[in-house]
């Protein structure tokens, strides 16, 4: 089905009498979200899915994990090809909770196939810690606190992951930038990588200041540029935060459109971290909604273009290796 889109009809009857239309239907959707996780550099980062309902919220995320490693074990089979997808898994733990944290972050390495620190496919954490003032901003799946970077149970529970071998995915906006720079310079140890570009917004209130979010958004990330723990996705510039405004068109844009208007940040990104320290991120399917992957992908490519066969690379994923720790023959 992945290599020709269809079934025979034979294999479709088979396949209906051992698991019925339900489970047919299932079986079809883990190939397309397997396709689809494809796409991600062989890591899967959290998204809040496959969340078991009969257990406490806290250890829902488990559950992800679960299904990821599952999704791996598969791939890992060769029948599908020779794709290595979620080689690597993030996952999802409420730091929050101080040091009851830390059996949750033992049962992640577990369900991923790992039996001690830095074996099976877990490589860490992303707690979205997004916040702003104006709630049509804020994701209401998340209950985030103003504070919660510098918050003592907040810290408590980040202090874990350095001893387990795991690394922080900080996905927040761009005025929060200073507290996850205190963040990474009192965990030095914790390697550490902003999404999305560190949060742009310029949406509603943020609509009518762009060059102030801009100059506040840079500023910010030269103070965390210079914490060596640090990488940052190329990502997430899709989303209707960013203000681009890609995604009321009536038609997709081309890669060159994409390029123009995502090149001030994303060579900003650049220009402060270094391309051995910026990971090119898809968060698709989020930012589906204004353009194709493919799509895209081409407008990083094309700001990149003059860069060297090395710095592109690094950006394009041999950053993402590194940081996520897979092996370099996936790619």
């Amino acid at each position: 089905m992945l290599q020709t889109g269809s079934v025979p009809d034979a294999l479709y009857a088979q396949a209906i009498q051992c698991f019925d239309e339900r489970g047919v239907a299932e079986l079809v959707g883990i190939a397309g979200y397997y396709t689809l996780v494809s796409f991600t550099l062989n890591m899967f980062v959290q998204a809040r899915s496959m969340l078991p309902q009969q257990v406490h919220p806290s250890l829902q995320p488990i559950g992800e994990t679960e299904f990821a490693n599952g999704v791996a074990a598969m791939s890992a089979s060769g029948f599908f090809g020779q794709t290595r997808v979620c080689a690597g898994i993030v996952g999802q733990a409420d730091l929050c909770l101080g040091d009851a944290v830390r059996p949750i972050l033992e049962r992640h390495i577990s369900a991923a196939g790992g039996s001690d620190i830095g074996s099976g496919r877990f490589r860490g954490i992303r707690q979205p810690i997004a916040w702003d003032p104006n709630s049509l901003l804020v994701n209401p799946a998340y209950a985030v606190a103003p504070d919660v970077l510098d918050s003592t149970a907040f810290r408590a529970g980040f202090a874990h992951l350095e001893p387990l071998g795991l690394s922080f995915d900080a996905w927040l906006f761009f005025h929060q930038i200073p507290g996850l720079t205190r963040l990474a310079r009192a965990f030095p140890q914790t390697p550490m990588v902003v999404n999305h570009c560190g949060g742009i917004v310029r949406i509603v209130a943020y609509a009518e200041r762009v060059q102030q979010v801009y100059t506040q958004w840079r500023l910010g990330l030269e103070e965390l540029a210079g914490c060596p723990n640090v990488s940052i996705k190329l990502s997430g510039l899709g989303m209707r935060l960013g203000g681009f405004g890609f995604e009321n068109r009536p038609h997709p844009p081309s890669s060159e459109e994409l390029a123009q208007a995502w090149r001030p940040w994303v060579e900003t990104c650049i220009e402060l971290f270094g391309a051995n320290r910026c990971m090119f991120g898809s968060n698709f399917p989020v930012d589906k909604g204004s353009y194709q992957y493919t799509v895209g992908l081409n407008a990083i490519k094309r700001i990149v273009e003059k860069a060297s066969t090395d710095e592109q690379a690094d950006i394009l994923w041999r950053t993402a290796s590194r940081f996520y720790r897979l092996d370099e023959a996936l790619f």
